[in-house]
């Protein structure tokens, strides 16, 4: 045993010097000056609301994305001690010295100086020279629209991160299963992909696009692993439970994950809830949880409630009435049954305040013991403050002619009968036999007489005229037309009524409640109803100054400017390196001309390159041509406002096929040393042009120094820009 310590214990390190002198010129890009401006710039007055509201565990909802990336900020808000006392509301506000600058642009600006490397491992795991990957590590590098994008409290430099972080790991996966199937390094890359990739669609959805690129391409190379004979059944069944597991599984667990953090942290009730379901609302601490807080759960004969639509946009509103009629005839000469106004008031009032009553005696309070309503009960809903029985019939309604008018009805002793019999249809039940619960239930009350369903209609139409207060109508609607949310209800404030004297009956409705039930959501119910107001609420699309179209970003014909100093003009602004967005769409070009030239010839039996350079180029192409598709096209697509910044994914992809056109044309197209040299000079003086516009257009990228107005001008190489000039 002791022999083993007559030899020294050797440990040999191989250091990649191009990787670490990348690394660290990376960082010094990013980070240098990195609190310069002490000022809002652009889009942070956006997401700093959402790192304020993490700070105060104040719960919100951001329609953008899911909440992994705001979690990022919030992250490095938290260790620069932030404390969340900020107004956020003007671009170009002074930060106040609360406010930690340096720490809370510290991660996107470590994300944006770490992509620097990952383009050079990545064209080395592609098998290019470490020229060309030196190459492509340089013009991420002096990329700036990159630069700009990673300095500030943005969420584009992370996505970025993640999405290369994917394709390295999953390129370092590949290349080790030729030699080390379910070895350790194998394992970890294959993990790692998974793991990055729901990084990057917690980010920001744009990260799904990735993600299914490379789902699609281990597709492939899996199909392909089918073919070789050399393994078995059981090797082949292990490969695909691997990849299943590392590249679908952990990534929703991972997905889910991101949610129970959030949520768990944003336990407090805040300015969003308002668009969640009451049982949502209940959930957090304050706001409605406090109004809530230990009504009965189960709702009964007698009950007292208030009824809020589920649909819930484009604003909450209750099931109201008043004393006020509908007039004897509308403006457009229709005449109405004159009966008590029914709305849906987006506010809570004690004329919000309903008694659900058995049609079969005369009582309005809950007896002993409380009879509970069940699915398929009917019920009359009497108005507290008024006492009139919710009705409809076959009168249309005002702003809605094809559907039924819904009131209050009063007698006035002529041929219109009440019709004031609901059927509870509990939507979300287990079974027929269901009890209808406080939030918890949503339910349709259908007419007995007429079959139609009591509706919230003002929110596909006008409010009400004066005469209605401008509140929201709600109609009667045939169950053929379809189901929709605004035909569902729950109960949100429930109290079991005990007087039976109108009197004391307003004084009660007035009063708290004062019973104690526990309702808590599960994780996956809330995660499941979060996911679902990201994915379907959709904030009023207005022209931007800065937006603009996806044609536009190809040839940048767009700017943006993101911040200009109220007095000096030091402004900054998204503008890219002019020279390499042109390479890259020349390199694009060239790629799908060249690969439709070899296909051709390829089909006439004619090989111009050999057939490992042809297998690289098709591999390339499928990441980088590939990557750039699907971060590009979609847009197209998309019913948004778009920015400049959105480009800068698919740019990513479309800078890395740079170098990998320059090294395929230098080695296949180039035969003579004479060709050689003459394209190896011209490649020296583009990359130099690179580094040229990179130095020319620094000053609008880092904010510093700030240019006179000649200089200014100077830069505006597109009539498309936007430079700001002040006003002398």
């Amino acid at each position: 045993m002791l022999g083993c310590l007559k030899n020294p214990v050797v440990l040999t390190v191989e250091i990649n010097m191009n990787l670490v002198a990348l690394t660290v010129i990376g960082l010094i890009s990013r980070l240098w000056g990195l609190s310069y401006p002490r000022a809002v710039v652009f889009d942070e007055v956006y997401y700093g609301q959402f790192v304020s509201l993490y700070m105060k565990r104040i719960f919100f909802v951001d329609d953008s994305g899911p909440p992994f990336g705001h979690m990022l900020l919030a992250l490095g808000g938290y260790l620069g001690g932030f404390d969340g006392n900020f107004l956020w509301n003007r671009i170009g506000a002074e930060y106040s010295m609360n406010v930690p600058v340096w720490s809370l642009r510290l991660l996107p600006a470590l994300a944006g100086a770490l992509c620097v490397p990952l383009a050079y491992q990545i064209l080395v795991e592609l098998q290019f020279s470490h020229c060309a990957a030196l190459g492509a590590a340089l013009l991420i590098l002096l990329e700036n629209s990159l630069i700009t994008q990673s300095r500030f409290m943005l969420l584009e430099s992370i996505l970025i991160f993640f999405i290369l972080l994917a394709v390295l790991s999953y390129l370092k996966f590949y290349n080790l299963q030729r030699d080390s199937f379910f070895s350790g390094s194998w394992w970890f890359w294959l993990l790692l992909t998974g793991v990055a990739c729901s990084c990057a669609v917690g980010v920001k959805y744009m990260g799904l696009f990735t993600y299914m690129l490379l789902l699609t391409i281990a597709g492939v190379h899996f199909w392909h692993l089918i073919g070789d004979r050399n393994l078995s059944n059981v090797s082949l069944m292990c490969h695909f439970l691997a990849r299943g597991l590392a590249l679908v599984i952990i990534p929703v667990a991972m997905y889910l994950s991101f949610f129970y953090v959030h949520l768990t942290f944003l336990y407090r009730s805040g300015p969003h809830d308002q668009i969640m379901t009451s049982a949502f609302q209940a959930s957090l601490e304050g706001g409605l949880a406090r109004i809530t807080q230990g009504q009965p759960l189960e709702v009964a004969y007698g009950s007292q409630i208030t009824l809020r639509n589920v649909l819930g946009k484009p604003v909450q509103c209750w099931l109201h009435s008043h004393t006020n009629t509908y007039p004897i005839r509308y403006e457009n000469g229709r005449g109405s049954s004159h009966q008590q106004q029914v709305t849906c008031y987006p506010f809570k009032d004690v004329n919000n305040w309903w008694i659900v009553k058995d049609p079969g005696t005369q009582q309005l309070v809950v007896s002993t013991p409380p009879r509970p309503v069940r699915h398929g009960h009917i019920v009359q809903l009497v108005h507290g403050i008024t006492t009139r029985y919710l009705n409809t019939h076959d009168v249309a309604a005002p702003l809605s002619p094809h559907s039924q008018e819904v009131s209050c009805y009063i007698d006035y002793n002529i041929s219109m009968p009440a019709q004031n019999l609901w059927r509870v249809e509990i939507v979300n039940r287990e079974s027929d036999m269901d009890v209808w619960k406080t939030i918890l239930s949503e339910v349709r009350f259908v007419h007995v007489n007429t079959s139609a369903v009591l509706k919230a209609s003002g929110f596909f139409g006008a409010s009400l005229p004066e005469w209605g207060y401008r509140q929201l109508e709600v109609v009667g609607e045939k169950l053929s037309k379809g189901y929709h949310q605004s035909m569902v209800w729950n109960v949100e404030e429930h109290r079991y009524g005990k007087s039976q004297e109108q009197k004391e009956r307003e004084v009660e409705l007035h009063s708290p409640t004062q019973m104690d039930i526990s309702k808590n959501l599960s994780f996956m119910a809330k995660f499941t109803e979060l996911q679902w107001k990201i994915l379907t609420l959709k904030n009023e699309d207005t022209e931007h100054k800065y937006s603009s179209s996806a044609l536009d970003w190809i040839t940048m014909d767009t700017n943006i400017a993101y911040w200009l100093h109220p007095t000096s003009g030091a402004q900054i602004h998204l503008l890219g390196n002019v020279v390499t967005w042109a390479s890259a769409n020349a390199a694009a070009l060239v790629y799908a001309c060249l690969s439709l030239w070899y296909l051709i010839r390829r089909r006439r039996k004619i090989y111009d390159i050999p057939e490992d350079a042809w297998q690289l180029w098709v591999s390339a192409g499928g990441i980088c041509v590939g990557g750039w598709a699907v971060n590009y096209l979609p847009f197209f697509l998309m019913e948004k406002t778009l920015f400049l910044y959105h480009y800068l994914p698919a740019l990513t992809f479309q800078i890395l096929l740079i170098p990998i056109v320059l090294q395929h044309l230098g080695n296949h197209l180039c035969r003579s040393l004479l060709l050689k040299s003459m394209f190896s000079a011209l490649v020296v003086a583009w990359f130099s042009s690179v580094y040229l516009v990179y130095r020319t257009f620094s000053p609008v990228t880092y904010g510093e120094p700030s240019l006179s107005v000649t200089e200014l001008q100077d830069l505006r190489w597109k009539d498309s820009w936007n430079i700001l000039i002040q006003k002398q």
